[in-house]
């Protein structure tokens, strides 16, 4: 089998390394990877890796890390109870030829992975789906939903979050990283609430393709930011520039309600600067988290229900200006996580890698 590997105390250093296929135990099931795609998420899961645990859901040899991805792969032999080869499923996978699962709870919709280094881990990334059953799932979006079904989850749950906490009713919503995907989701939900203002912040290079997007009130760049009108406002951190936090921290003071960190697209800058902010102190959000929350409130199926619903119309809003880049084999795995974590990707597109 192969791997692709990257430094876990350097995410530059990368490489891809040759080994045997996994032996299977009794209970285990053999997968073989077919695609995935390769975002900035990718890049929060890496630099979050020993904090959150990313690393931890496929071990690797110390130093190194498998950073997770999101996609398809087939079930390629298997000594687990209702789990037979061919069954297509769509899942949280490492960059690598083969994976080896423990299932549990296996039917026609698919199964848990209960592998025991994955039993501490966050239930929301143990579930493998069977296409057949997936409500999500349709062959004509499969690229889109290995790009943007886990980011656009993400997305629904802080727009759910947003609007729970009563925060799209007390002033403006901005929104940093403005032309990430995970922002493009969460701008697309919450545009449809009556009365949400909602303001994108970006770089300079990106304000046009931001604008174009229809989905924000205003964009604003990051150098900017002074000029906005000062008065209640949320946060909503997805760029994780201390830089920019701090702009907007400033500027707004205690008048800023609420200050929500969600990711790291300006990975590099995660932690400079620091120091005392004004206003409230920024919250992480952890998606996982509002998933345990709203399947006790709705039911795990409720919820399902609800974000596939929301799912389909922004699939075809998305399909109409995504840009999707395919790419095949370790190589271009290698060459796209670079060029994603150097911020060299333009947003109107995105990266599909297939092993096969």
């Amino acid at each position: 089998m192969s791997d692709f590997l990257v430094k876990r105390n350097d995410l530059r250093q990368c490489r891809i390394v040759e080994s045997s296929v996994p032996a299977l135990e009794p209970g285990q099931t053999l997968l073989r990877v077919d695609s995935f795609g390769l975002t900035a998420n990718n890049v929060t899961y890496a630099v979050f890796g020993e904090m959150m645990s990313y690393w931890d859901f496929f071990p690797a040899e110390n130093g190194w890390g498998r950073v997770p991805m999101w996609g398809f792969a087939q079930v390629e032999r298997s000594e687990a109870k209702d789990v037979e080869p061919g069954m297509r499923l769509y899942g949280y996978l490492p960059p690598s030829s083969h994976v080896a699962v423990t299932p549990a709870q296996a039917g026609a919709n698919g199964f848990v992975d209960s592998s025991p280094c994955r039993a501490a881990l966050p239930s929301a990334y143990q579930h493998y789906l069977a296409t057949d059953a997936d409500p999500f799932y349709r062959a004509d979006t499969e690229d889109l939903q290995m790009l943007l079904r886990p980011l656009f989850f993400t997305s629904f749950l802080i727009e759910d979050q947003l609007v729970d906490d009563g925060l799209t009713a007390r002033g403006p919503i901005l929104i940093s990283s403005a032309s990430s995907k995970t922002a493009i989701a969460a701008a697309f939900l919450l545009a449809q609430r009556e009365g949400v203002e909602l303001i994108g912040l970006t770089s300079a290079h990106n304000v046009a393709f931001v604008e174009d997007l229809g989905v924000y009130a205003r964009t604003v760049t990051y150098d900017a930011i002074e000029s906005l009108d000062r008065g209640p406002a949320t946060f909503v951190d997805i760029a994780g520039d201390p830089a920019v936090r701090l702009a907007v921290h400033a500027h707004y003071a205690e008048e800023l309600v609420y200050s929500m960190t969600v990711g790291v697209t300006h990975w590099e800058e995660l932690g400079a600067g620091g120091g005392e902010l004004p206003g409230p102190s920024p919250i992480l959000f952890f998606a996982p988290d509002r998933v345990t929350k709203r399947s006790e409130d709705w039911g795990p199926a409720e919820l399902q229900r609800r974000v596939s619903a929301a799912w389909h119309p922004f699939c075809e809003w998305t399909g109409s200006w995504l840009e999707v880049i395919h790419g095949r084999g370790f190589e271009a795995v290698q060459r796209v996580y670079l060029d994603v974590l150097e911020g060299s990707v333009e947003a109107k597109t995105a990266h599909v890698l297939s092993l096969d």
